[in-house]
């Protein structure tokens, strides 16, 4: 977490200096800022229960009695190889 926090703090600073830049050169004031890279920094949060602790666990898998086949979606209720029910 402290290395997203380093960068986004640096990525703020040099959107903040390239502005200022910006503005004396031209007399413009024009405000960058990375916006799009934010969502980068809060990746990590779901796998540590920071962003939806409500989320259930893993999904069941569910597996095909009679090849063996095996599915994590749970929009896949029969086997694509042989059309028998998951358990």
């Amino acid at each position: 977490m402290h290395s997203r926090l380093a960068t986004a703090i640096v990525g703020l600073v040099a959107s903040l200096a390239l502005s200022a830049v910006v503005y004396a050169v031209t007399d413009w004031f024009v405000f960058f800022i990375a916006i799009p890279f934010v969502p980068l920094l809060f990746r990590g949060l779901r796998e540590r229960g920071g962003a939806d602790e409500n989320e259930e666990g893993p999904p069941a898998t569910r597996t095909c009695p009679a090849c063996g086949f095996e599915t994590t979606d749970p929009e896949v209720r029969y086997c694509p190889r042989d059309g028998t029910a998951l358990d």
